[in-house]
């Protein structure tokens, strides 16, 4: 561990942003990483409100990502890496320009705007060399972590059958036309890309099913829908998914769920027992075998996998939830960067996502699209 904090530079996360403030906090909570830079808009004056909002020094709030990369990379006291907090069309260019500056980079989710965009992206990643990370937030999650080390373990059995969905309810209104800046850029396709609910939220489903079962996808038959008629995204999504173990699998992703939170369900059907968990009760993970009691491990449990002791901050009782787990991937992206400072063969833990995960996720979208087209079963 280096004996100072690790410098970050944010691209995006201005006044009015979500991700933004979320990815500081959860950057700043083990107390590895420092906010100390960004190119936060590209007005001035939301730029220097950005600054006084973060409470860093207002020389270096950024009107553009390129004014930032350049002068970050002149001062000795520069940043580190930099963090990408932006709406998804910026995401390949922000990335390749710090990748090539020699910036390693953290990046929110879907790695990129389209698939042919993951594949150049991809292409740098490996040139460059560098650290690469996404922020698949549930991954970060100690019980998500258990679900994961009991699937290896073959505890379940041979998979059979996999039943995942993220549903949320703050899209089944029009209100991008009401000045809601998260939802205005979230179904315009210019920004987003061409996947609207199955980019934003089905991408964490999809990234669910593969991390913690240790199975790739290798079919999908997908339906998307636009149920706010004037949308140019989908809004809601069912799709058939099939994996290389013979498994079938069901994903049910939705921003028009009425009512709905924000709630990503996985279950896990084996030969001998299932797996369930939840985000909305996340230090719970419940195991039910084919006879007998259903059991319930608790987050810090004593008897749970080193994976998932690895990633508990707190004592049996105490709950974590949404940002810890998001500090967890960005605590496991300082490990790696330090170690790679020093050694620049270090490998990433495999626990935390990366480039394979961001081509996977936008394959999922692209091959989803195509599918909802045609109206058949597509090849992964």
């Amino acid at each position: 561990m280096t004996a100072r904090k690790l410098r970050m530079g944010m691209v995006g996360g201005g006044p009015g942003a979500f991700i933004g403030p979320v990815h500081r906090m959860a950057a700043e909570l083990d107390g590895r990483i420092e906010l100390v830079a960004g190119a936060f808009s590209s007005s001035a004056e939301k730029a220097k409100a950005a600054a006084a909002m973060y409470r860093i020094d207002p020389a270096r709030a950024y009107v553009s990502w390129e004014e930032m990369l350049a002068a970050e990379k002149q001062r000795e006291d520069g940043i580190d890496f930099v963090v990408i907090t932006t709406p998804n069309h910026l995401h390949l260019p922000i990335a390749k320009a710090a990748l090539d500056a020699g910036f390693p980079v953290v990046s929110d989710k879907p790695a990129t705007a389209t698939y042919d965009e993951v594949l150049e992206l991809e292409r740098v990643v490996a040139a460059a060399g560098l650290p690469y990370a996404l922020t698949h937030t549930y991954a970060g999650y100690s019980l998500v972590r258990e679900a994961r080390a009991i699937c290896a373990s073959g505890a379940l059995g041979k998979i059979r059958k996999i039943a995942v969905d993220y549903l949320q309810g703050w899209l089944s209104a029009p209100i991008e036309g009401t000045g809601q800046k998260q939802a205005e850029w979230r179904v315009d396709p210019k920004l987003s890309g061409p996947g609207g609910a199955i980019g934003d939220i089905g991408t964490h489903a999809f990234h669910l099913v593969e991390y913690v079962t240790g199975l790739d996808v290798t079919g999908i038959y997908a339906s998307l829908r636009s149920v706010i008629p004037t949308r140019k995204v989908d809004d809601d999504c069912t799709a058939l998914l099939k994996l290389d173990n013979g498994a079938e699998g069901v994903l049910l992703v939705s921003q028009i769920a009425t009512g709905e939170g924000n709630n990503p369900r996985l279950r896990v059907y084996g030969e001998k027992a299932s797996l369930h968990w939840e985000q909305e009760d996340p230090n719970h993970l419940r195991i039910r075998p084919a006879s007998g009691p259903e059991e319930i491990r608790h987050a810090a449990g004593a008897y749970l996998s080193a994976d998932a002791r690895a990633v508990t901050r707190l004592p049996g009782g105490h709950p974590e939830g949404y940002l810890e787990a998001f500090a967890v991937l960005y605590r496991e992206f300082a490990d790696w960067l330090e170690a790679w400072k020093a050694d620049k063969s270090a490998k990433p833990p495999a626990t935390l996502p990366g480039i394979r995960a961001g081509v996977r996720g936008m394959r999922f979208i692209e091959r989803a699209i195509t599918s909802n087209a045609s109206g058949n079963w597509i090849e992964f």
